[in-house]
């Protein structure tokens, strides 16, 4: 796969808990209550994928963005690639821990693919449709939402080596032949 020296035996424990991490940072993206979108250092206004609040010091008021019909959108795609993730972790750990079952791991990466499409639509319609929303001042996105984008990284790396690793079974078995720098003439 790659000629700087993969050790293949060890895709079997690395791609399972990769896909690990790529769940927690979409459920601390999905669940988080802030951070996703913020004015200058939060002073008057922030947002998360579900609420916005605007405010100073103590007194804030929080409105739902699920009366928009883009964030429900948003938040609906977000679901359904978490929903896609966790079944493609669970799949990669039978596949890959249990037993080494080669024929599904082509399947995980089509629905890590199927996911990653999914996130990324959702996570490019939230900041144009927020900026629609929001005219006034500078907005950052922040934490929560690079937390979205960071697990969609991950899904695409995973993805990518779960298609890859089929064309390497001798390897990842254990089962591959020699092979010799220097033969003798």
């Amino acid at each position: 796969m790659f000629r700087c020296g993969i050790a293949y035996p060890r895709c079997r424990w690395i791609l399972p808990l990769l896909l690990l991490f790529a769940v927690i940072f979409d459920i601390i993206a999905i669940a988080a209550q802030s951070g996703w979108v913020e004015d200058e250092n939060a002073k008057s206004h922030y947002a998360s994928m579900w609420d916005q609040c605007r405010g100073r010091n103590d007194n804030w008021s929080c409105t739902s963005l699920m009366g928009y019909p883009w964030a429900q959108a948003v938040a609906a795609l977000m679901i359904i690639g978490l929903i896609l993730l966790i079944i493609a972790f669970i799949i990669s750990c039978i596949a890959l821990c249990c037993t080494l079952n080669i024929t599904a791991l082509p399947f995980i990466g089509l629905l890590l693919f199927i996911a990653v499409v999914v996130q990324i639509i959702a996570l490019i319609i939230y900041p144009v449709k927020f900026n629609e929303l929001i005219f006034e001042g500078r907005y950052d996105y922040t934490w929560a939402y690079g937390f979205g984008w960071g697990a969609t990284i991950l899904m695409i790396g995973c993805g990518v080596l779960f298609c890859c690793l089929p064309r390497y079974e001798d390897e990842l078995t254990g089962l591959e032949k020699t092979k010799y720098i220097y033969t003798s003439s």
